[in-house]
């Protein structure tokens, strides 16, 4: 059956490959133009979720992991995915303890974004974390290679800036902080509670 999506038109739909993470699919389609054409669509399980900590030094903290489909180490804010349906709070929460062992007991809501809207319905949720803990970093398996970096924003800001930080979710987010803290006269408190808080 046909459905009308905006100025295109699904003549059909048929899934090529799924897995527990993602789903590919094939569409036909009418375009704008009225004519036929194909597109290709990866529909993903679950929501990215992205966090930047901030201590009461004005020290955030970077992980750097192998991304098995870029061939090469990405330096990033940590992030992990939330499954459909739960909450993305709760996952930024238990993401930052395994990655970096930080607790965070101020939360705010920095973004949303589509991480790469031409070709999948992926989205992503980003917090800022503050009043920042210490414990232990309890790793996934698929993640037992990673490193963790405290450094001040500042650092990370540049990072993100001049190209050693390629992330999409963490190049938008550090700079939507960065310019956050310029209307807020460096003070992250002011942001934080500029921004929409967030409750465990």
């Amino acid at each position: 059956m046909s459905k009308k999506l905006g100025p295109w038109l699904q003549l059909s739909s048929q899934t090529l490959y799924e897995n527990p993470w993602l789903r590919l699919e094939h569409h036909e389609v009418k375009t704008p133009a009225g004519t036929d054409g194909i597109y290709g669509k990866i529909c993903f399980q679950s929501i990215a979720v992205g966090i930047i900590p901030l201590d009461e030094q004005g020290c955030t903290y970077l992980v750097k992991q192998y991304r098995y489909p870029l061939e090469e180490d990405s330096w990033e804010i940590p992030e992990g995915g939330c499954p459909l349906g739960s909450s993305p709070l709760a996952t930024a929460s238990r993401e930052l303890l395994e990655e970096t062992g930080l607790s965070a007991k101020s939360w705010a809501k920095l973004m949303d974004l589509h991480t790469s809207n031409s070709v999948t319905d992926e989205r992503a949720e980003v917090f800022l974390a503050m009043s920042l803990s210490q414990g232990e970093a309890d790793l996934e398996p698929t993640e037992q290679d990673i490193e963790v970096l405290r450094l001040p924003l500042a650092g990370a800001i540049t990072m993100a800036m001049d190209g050693r930080i390629t992330d999409a979710i963490s190049v938008s987010a550090l700079l939507k902080l960065h310019i956050l803290l310029l209307g807020c006269e460096g003070d992250a408190q002011r942001v934080l509670t500029s921004l929409p808080a967030a409750i465990l």
